[in-house]
């Protein structure tokens, strides 16, 4: 792997740019923080929130859906509060139901130093893996 791997990310309430501060630790990611006009130009993976009752916010669907950026997201993280029950984390889920993007992670909140590690491990796995193929 020569180039960085790309992670594409939304925050709204600083939870999820607090997790992104967390990752900046390892060298090896570039973090993009995306508005409704981005337009992806190289591959990524994509971090953001749930909101309301379990919904994509507004900005990030229309990231997906402009220019199809979609087709360039390899993966769907997304953090929430488990305090909503089944609808923790449930905008990855739905992201993956709508675009067809892998959901590979889910956190509460602004997630752990625990779940910055699985996170980066399992998208430095999934990068390994697609090189191989």
């Amino acid at each position: 792997m020569n180039d960085k791997i790309i992670i594409y990310y939304e925050s709204l309430t600083g939870n999820v740019e607090k997790f992104i501060s967390k990752m900046k630790s390892y060298e090896d990611f570039e973090f993009i923080k995306i508005s409704s006009e981005t337009i992806v130009e190289k591959e990524g993976h994509l971090i953001t929130f749930t909101t309301g009752f379990g919904q994509i916010s507004k900005n990030t669907d229309f990231f997906l859906t402009n220019n199809e950026n979609y087709k360039k997201i390899k993966t769907v993280c997304s953090s929430g509060n488990m305090n909503w029950g089944k609808n923790f984390a449930k905008a990855g889920e739905l992201i993956n139901e709508k675009y067809g993007i892998y959901f590979i992670f889910k956190f509460e909140l602004s997630g752990t130093l625990q779940d910055v590690k699985e996170y980066t491990r399992k998208i430095k796995k999934y990068e390994k893996e697609r090189e191989c193929n």
